[in-house]
């Protein structure tokens, strides 16, 4: 059997997985704080048919010998966690980090995830949770004759009450979280990662020090998925996987022509 049929197969696979990292991009362009993914690729086992540097009948070197590769495989995606653009919402507890940094979200089970996704909200009990309704940690509550909320840029959270109109009084202050390796979170959809070995341990910090961003108020960050960029990669992967559909045909084609040769 041609070998060129199985090596031609991975390279079919390979591509087809890239169409569908490509097309998640894609659909997640208005997603807020979505960070887009980057396949990687690695060739497999090369099979030795001449050794590089083996000797030859005349007592010399052999300069160049002879692999045959057995095709591609995907070695993985990563996440680029590069900044998307913010959008002005006026909308007073929609919150974008400008710079590195996760909000640290809480789940009802007591577990914690994290996330870019600022739009956050206020539940029945006026504590600042989610859209999907997980608390924001460390709790922050907001009282219920509030007339207006403001956020600095280091994350202390103030209102003004209808009781004391005239005064400002702090509530709470946000915290961000930052990893040795954000690459390494793992997504698990509603815009929420979990740490991993490979993130390493969250480290916790207040906004605009230690590295961590800031707090802009009133902004969303957006997806950081450059439409562009994704539609060339959509047409090299369409072009890579008919160019490994063509090695095939010609793969059948020389297999039938061997079989020609015997009748």
């Amino acid at each position: 059997m041609i070998k060129s049929l199985f090596t031609s197969a991975t390279g079919m696979a390979a591509q087809q997985t890239v169409v569908d990292n490509t097309a998640n991009n894609l659909a997640n362009v208005n997603t807020t704080g979505f960070k887009r993914s980057l396949v990687s690729f690695q060739d497999l086992i090369y099979i030795t048919q001449r050794p590089i540097g083996a000797e030859t009948a005349a007592g010399q070197q052999e300069q160049n010998g002879l692999q045959v590769g057995s095709g591609v495989r995907i070695a993985g995606n990563t996440k680029l966690f590069s900044e998307g653009v913010l959008e002005n919402t006026n909308n007073p507890l929609d919150l974008a980090i400008e710079g590195e940094g996760f909000f640290r979200i809480q789940l009802p089970n007591g577990a914690f995830r994290y996330t870019r996704d600022g739009a956050f909200r206020i539940n029945a009990n006026g504590q600042v949770v989610t859209s999907d309704g997980f608390l924001l940690d460390p709790p922050i509550t907001i009282p219920n004759n509030t007339l207006s909320i403001s956020i600095a840029t280091d994350g202390t959270v103030s209102v003004i009450t209808a009781d004391a109109p005239n005064t400002t009084n702090v509530v709470g202050n946000l915290v961000l979280v930052r990893f040795p390796n954000p690459a390494g979170l793992s997504s698990e959809g509603r815009n929420l990662y979990v740490d991993t070995a490979a993130s390493g341990a969250p480290v916790e910090g207040t906004p605009g020090q230690d590295g961590l961003g800031t707090i802009r108020q009133g902004f969303l960050e957006r997806s950081n998925v450059d439409v562009v960029q994704e539609l060339i990669n959509l047409i090299l992967a369409q072009r890579a996987y008919e160019f490994n559909t063509k090695a095939i045909r010609v793969a059948d084609d020389m297999l039938a022509t061997s079989n020609e040769l015997v009748r």
